[in-house]
Parts: C-alpha cells; structure tokens; sequence
C-alpha cells in the first residue's frame, strides 16, 4: 500500500502538471525517455515546467542526463544525443546590442 501512494499521487498531480505549459515530455524530446518509468516521466515534466532560474533547471537537466547515461551503460545501450535545450527559455533576453563607434 505504501509503494501504491506515490504513484497514486503521481497520477492525479498529472493533470494539473499538463495544463500548467505547453512543454510536454515525450518521447521525441526527452532524453531517456525509454529508460524511464511512467511515474518518472510524470515526475520529471513536472520539475522542468517548475523551474524558474537557467541555473535551477540547467543543473537538473544536467543530473538527469548523467543518470539516463547511466542507466543506458548499465543495459548496453547507446543514448541519444539532446536535442535542445528545455532550459533555454528561462535565460535572461539579451539586452540591446552596443556597437563600437
């Protein structure tokens, strides 16, 4: 019974999760995703629609890389590469640009 809450929990959070943002983990877009749980994978959009610093999230992705990684080694198999970067939106915009005179 205990192991069952989390996942429980996990699940009725999900729906709150996806209507928070238009980000949504899949397949396509998240390293890893094969070698997930589905309650990892609810876990784990949840915390990148969370962030709210670069280096938060960043630090994260970074975590989360190292661990799929891992777990790829450990199963033989080859991990691929990232796409882009689901931090990226969370970078301080770019100030006007100065030109030398």
């Amino acid at each position: 019974m205990k192991r069952l809450l989390p996942v429980v929990l996990l699940l009725a959070l999900a729906p709150a999760a996806a209507g928070s943002g238009p980000w949504r983990a899949s397949e396509t877009n998240t390293r890893g995703w094969q070698l997930m749980t589905p309650e990892e994978r609810i876990e784990h959009q949840a915390r990148i629609r969370g962030f709210r610093t670069y280096a938060e999230c960043r630090s994260y992705q970074l975590e989360h890389h190292r661990l799929m990684a891992e777990r790829a080694r450990q199963r033989g198999l080859e991990l691929p590469g990232g796409r882009r970067d689901v931090c990226e939106h969370l970078q301080p915009a770019a100030g006007p640009r100065q030109h030398a005179d």
